[in-house]
């Protein structure tokens, strides 16, 4: 069953969404080597906490931090631990917000220093891909029209898209209907409507789109060992254009001036 917002319950969503945004601004100052990831973890759930949310990734179906953090081959789900980032080093980080009854979920893929020519590629078609899959997510078109736009993009640019994990609605549940594949075909799958809100979230590799998961039970990992890059935004479906809930633009301000 899909679940329609109202446009109150919208604005609700948004404000779930725009503390994930300002939460991942938060971290950009500590993305530098010699950072451990529990140590991002650990500020982002007193942001959160600070600004009257609840991190809405910490004890979901069992997941033990607030954070998802994912370095160069982790694709997504990576624990946050005493790793210490390394200059060279890609990271996603993937965040979540329940606040107001409603569920906030984005993910934003970082540079830690200065990173290879192919990861600086691999982070901007990836990016690059989302919004080709935002500019399809309209009323009228389907499902497939997202996928098919985000794996179009990423295959023409020489890499692979992720089958086993997917976009999904997202509202009073972190995860509803639809699922929202980052491939596909052009005119199939359900039909995008007014009222709709889903996060549409690319996750690209490198090398070949095969992936294995960890022993930890979490974390995705390209089976080639190739870097992998993650960025996602939850998005309210309309007519014409759809309609930002989380904002980039609050991070790359930090970047800029970081």
């Amino acid at each position: 069953m899909i679940f329609y917002k109202t446009e109150e319950e919208i604005e609700l969503l948004k404000l779930s969404n725009r503390l994930v945004s300002a939460t991942e601004a938060e971290l950009v100052s500590m993305i530098l080597p010699g950072t451990k990831t529990i140590d991002l973890d650990k500020r982002a759930e007193e942001f959160i906490r600070d600004h009257g949310g609840v991190p809405g990734f910490l004890n979901y179906q069992g997941f033990p931090n607030t954070l998802c953090i994912s370095i160069n081959d982790a694709v997504v789900h990576g624990i946050p631990n005493n790793y210490e980032l390394q200059e060279g080093d890609i990271v996603s980080i993937d965040c979540g917000v329940y606040m107001n009854g409603f569920h906030g979920d984005s993910a934003y893929s970082f540079a830690v220093g200065e990173i290879s020519e192919e990861k600086q590629r691999l982070l901007q078609i990836t990016k690059e891909s989302l919004y080709k899959g935002i500019e399809a997510a309209v009323s009228g078109n389907r499902v497939g029209d997202i996928g098919h736009a985000v794996q179009k993009y990423a295959e023409d640019a020489g890499f692979s898209v992720v089958r086993e994990l997917v976009g999904h609605g997202v509202g009073r549940n972190l995860h509803e209907r639809p699922e929202v594949p980052n491939f596909g075909r052009r005119g199939r799958g359900v039909k995008l409507k007014e009222g709709m809100c889903i996060a549409i979230e690319p996750m690209i590799n490198a090398g070949a789109k095969e992936v294995m998961q960890e022993n930890d039970g979490w974390t995705i990992r390209t089976q080639d060992g190739r870097p992998s890059a993650h960025f996602e935004h939850s998005i309210a479906i309309r007519k014409g254009k759809a309609e930002l809930l989380s904002d980039f633009s609050i991070i790359e301000d930090k970047l800029k001036t970081k």
